[in-house]
């Protein structure tokens, strides 16, 4: 079979979204061609490529086939958009070009959803949605665009292409819930989640590095962590106004990561004794970070549950640890949390429910040991290797069909 990914970031680009169209291509390059269909690296590449129309690399049965889309700096927006729109202009048309048996198109840039419906159709190919991110509400949650005209023809846009996909690839149930109340025939959906690595057999866990555990814990009694971005899709203040309320309980909260938010949130939290905030520590202690609370926080707006879909929560689950849940109860973390033992939630418009919940873990270190113990039973659920599979699966019945 052979298969054409249209997603604009690929190594060595360092993108989340690069990384997991890696972890895609690689996937199905097990049993079949896969030609990926990538832009010059833009986002914070170690590497440029010299302005070609197109470039082609060959590895075993990957081909990469990189157009020439300008490779601008990524931090101004304007230019962001001139990378998406010369990617979208000259992928779209070579991929019409392109020999295959099915059209895989991910959510870079965020209308690539739309260039791939419209590729698919052309060239009379099989279409499978892989949505990472749900847009325009995801554009317009972040204030990346006004809602207006624009919005309301890429809604619309949108809407086609999910009518036009033969399969859409969900990352969770919540987002799968999203879509059917947009109307997408619930037999086309699929759900494969990012999952986290799970240890092999006898192989052993990795060393925990005790001074990132006590630089996170510091003198708290208990501690909630959040590591990962403070972007715009959390309930930040919610969660700030909890923490303010249990200064007194011996309870810390710790933030681990950057991000748009990170500047007003501490400045937010100044006055907040039990708030600390920390940079970023190397991806060899990832370890040592997950298993260094005694929680994880998991926090989604509310209104933005099936649009967005934290895929840290593997992870967290692999390490056994609890996961608090801000986040509206239909989410995946608080619903999923509730269902399997690992976790608890709060609303996150409420920090007095937050408040409530805390103090009860705190007050409660058996039941912190349960969720432990239901975190790792969870997470073999998880399995990355058994959801690449899956995804494989789902592209070969499509063309099977």
């Amino acid at each position: 079979m052979k298969i054409l990914l249209l997603n604009h970031y690929f190594p060595p680009d360092t993108s989340a979204t690069a990384r997991m169209a890696t972890v895609v291509a690689g996937a199905l390059c097990a049993r079949h061609d896969v030609t990926v269909l990538c832009g010059r690296p833009s986002y914070d590449s170690p590497q440029r490529f010299p302005w070609r129309l197109w470039q082609t690399e060959q590895a075993g049965r990957l081909r990469i086939i990189r157009v020439g889309s300008t490779d601008f700096e990524r931090y101004q927006m304007k230019w962001r958009v001139v990378n998406y729109l010369t990617y979208a202009a000259l992928a779209g048309l070579r991929a019409i070009f392109t020999p295959c048996n099915v059209v895989l198109s991910m959510t870079d840039p965020p209308f690539m959803g739309i260039v791939g419906a419209f590729v698919a159709r052309v060239k009379g190919k099989p279409y499978v949605y892989n949505i990472r991110d749900l847009y325009p509400d995801m554009a317009i949650a972040g204030k990346i665009v006004r809602p207006g005209l624009l919005t309301r023809v890429w809604t619309v846009l949108h809407q086609w292409a999910l009518g036009c996909a033969t399969l859409i690839i969900a990352l969770g149930e919540d987002m799968r819930a999203r879509l059917i109340a947009r109307g997408v025939d619930p037999k086309c959906i699929a759900i494969v989640r990012d999952g986290a690595e799970m240890p092999r057999g006898d192989s052993p866990l990795p060393p925990l590095d005790r001074e990132v555990i006590r630089t996170i814990r510091g003198e708290f009694r208990v501690v909630l962590l959040h590591a990962g971005n403070l972007g715009f899709y959390g309930a930040w203040d919610t969660l700030l106004a909890a923490a303010r309320q249990l200064q007194d309980d011996g309870v810390g909260f710790v933030f681990v990561g950057e991000g748009a938010e990170r500047v007003r949130l501490e400045n937010a939290a100044a006055e907040i004794k039990n708030v600390r905030f920390l940079p970023f520590f190397p991806a060899s202690k990832i370890p040592s970070v997950l298993a260094a609370p005694d929680a994880h926080v998991i926090t989604i707006r509310r209104g933005l549950e099936g649009v967005v879909v934290p895929s840290k929560m593997y992870g967290i689950l692999a390490a056994g640890r609890p996961i608090v849940a801000l986040a509206a109860s239909e989410s995946d973390p608080a619903s999923l949390g509730a269902r399997q033992g690992f976790g608890v939630s709060a609303d996150p418009d409420k920090p007095e429910e937050l408040v409530a919940v805390v103090r009860a873990l705190a007050a409660d270190p058996a039941k912190i040991q349960r969720m432990a113990e239901a975190a790792r039973a969870a997470a073999a659920d998880y399995d990355r290797v058994s959801e690449h599979l899956k995804f494989v699966r789902f592209v070969e019945e499509v063309c099977q069909a």
